[in-house]
């Protein structure tokens, strides 16, 4: 019952919300505990798989791989947690306003239904639900983006449509292949039989169609253009909600499909896989130093540090992987906070373009203070959680022998912290031209502060967070256990 919980809390509060008046405080009520009951129940998710290892629900008792299953290792449940924080967060920053218009079109019932999609994803043991588990999160994620209907919004909702529709169409190919040559989609079926049943061609074949679909869906290089061109226009909670957790299920898919699939080999696509991060990671970081706009240069940030993590995985070693997955956790984290930190710059000075910030620091001295810690984290200024993610993921890069991929963390973090010092002197440093609009909002700056918390507590418990990626990383590594948690000693 625990597995099917961080589904059915979103998806019980979304009824409650479509059936409960449509009065504001109310529904930001009924939201924020939901998205609480969930976080806990994330919670105890978590805790039963660290001390057990798996946890595996078959829906309706069918045995795998006949039925639907469920199942949670330590990635997937430290995964689910986090989703829960980023729902809290984004719920309680509705405390603060949301535009009636938007309430009135279905936000908060919509926002659990995207929330329920992502935690399906990380907890669905089968490849065709994760599929099913995609659209979902896309069909949810169309309708937030596409709220109230600005000629702007309407734009970047298309094109994000439109690109993760191809990407959708290209998964469920790989999916029909795949099915075709090995009877399953099971994924502890697929992980014991797969070795007897593929071939190089089929191989290569699956591997960059997998490869192509979750890269768009994880906006790496050459595929992410619809990332920047669209998170920037929503809220700043929708947008919190998009940056946190969309991109992340993407890299999630890559490391769940190739950690089970593809270990030896092909070497092509992995070669591939690493070329995409490293541009990824250049571009993304080179473009954020030319945006004049807060939520464009952290857009572009976003991107260029999903290179960071699919860098790690496509060297598959435990310690690679290790640090990849404490980047993962870290950055939902600071990028979430980010987002919403631009929603208090819209309510101050109603802009995010750098012409009208400036002076924050002395205007809203409390709200600069909370604002630092994800700034600085992003940045991987010492010793915050970003640069002993950034330094987990150096040292094993430099523990596999790939030096030069190394080097080249190193020199795209020296460019992030040139982004995120920038914008620190633009937007908080430098003379103001506006003056407050408003006030930044009670419940804005408690969730950012609620946030920054967990950054610091990160930092401070960084080697237990970093011991638990690498148990994650090991069980990545090693599927036996997984297999057999699923399907039985039997396998």
């Amino acid at each position: 019952m625990r597995l099917l919980l961080p589904i059915l809390v979103p998806l019980s509060t979304a009824v409650v919300l479509l059936i409960a008046p449509r009065r504001p405080v109310l529904q930001r009520g009924i939201a924020f505990t939901g998205s609480l009951a969930l976080l806990v129940s994330a919670i105890a998710l978590f805790r039963a798989v660290e001390a057990s290892g798996f946890a595996v629900e078959q829906v309706g008792a069918w045995p795998a791989p006949f039925g639907i299953t469920l199942v949670a290792d330590l990635l997937a449940a430290m995964l689910v947690v986090a989703v829960g924080i980023v729902g809290v967060a984004v719920t309680a920053s509705a405390f603060a306003g949301v535009d009636p218009r938007r309430e009135a079109f279905g936000y908060h019932p919509l926002l659990q239904i995207l929330l329920m999609g992502v935690s399906g994803a990380f907890l669905t043991g089968d490849l065709f639900n994760l599929y099913v588990w995609f659209e979902v999160m896309l069909v949810a994620s169309f309708v937030l983006m596409a709220l109230h209907r600005t000629s702007a919004q309407l734009e970047a909702a298309f094109k994000y449509v439109a690109i993760n529709l191809l990407a959708s169409a290209m998964f469920l190919t790989a999916l029909g292949l795949l099915y075709g040559a090995a009877g399953t989609l099971n994924m502890a079926d697929l992980a014991f039989i797969w070795p007897d049943r593929s071939s190089p061609a089929i191989d290569l074949v699956l591997a960059m169609l997998f490869l192509v679909a979750f890269g768009i869906k994880a906006a790496l290089f050459p595929l992410f253009f619809w990332l920047p061109a669209s998170y920037h226009t929503p809220p700043a909670a929708i947008g919190a909600a998009f940056a946190g957790l969309l991109t992340k299920v993407g890299v999630y898919a890559l490391i769940r499909v190739f950690t089970l699939l593809f270990t030896e080999g092909p070497p092509v696509v992995f070669t591939l896989l690493l070329g995409m991060s490293m541009a990824t990671m250049l571009v993304g970081l080179v473009a954020a130093a030319s945006q004049r706009d807060f939520r464009r240069i952290l857009s572009f940030n976003l991107v260029g540090h999903i290179g960071y993590t699919t860098a790690a995985l496509s060297l598959l070693t435990a310690p690679a992987l290790a640090g990849s997955i404490f980047y993962i956790l870290h950055h939902i984290v600071v990028i979430t906070n980010l987002f919403l930190v631009s929603g208090v710059l819209l309510r101050l000075r109603r802009t995010t373009d750098m012409e009208g910030l400036g002076s924050l620091y002395r205007g809203q001295p409390v709200f600069a203070m909370l604002a630092m810690v994800p700034v600085f984290s992003l940045a991987g200024v010492p010793p915050l959680s970003g640069f002993v993610g950034k330094l987990a993921i150096v040292q094993g890069t430099f523990a596999t022998g790939a030096y030069w991929v190394g080097g080249l963390v190193l020199l795209v973090g020296l460019l992030t912290l040139i982004s995120m010092a920038r914008l620190w002197a633009e937007a908080f440093w430098k003379p103001g031209t506006r003056a407050d609009a408003m006030a930044p909002g009670r419940s804005l700056l408690a969730t950012i502060g609620g946030l920054s918390l967990i950054t610091l507590g990160m930092t401070v418990g960084a080697e237990a967070l970093f011991d638990l990626s690498s148990r994650a990383a090991h069980q990545l590594l090693d599927p036996a256990a997984y297999v057999t948690a699923v399907l039985g000693e039997g396998e």
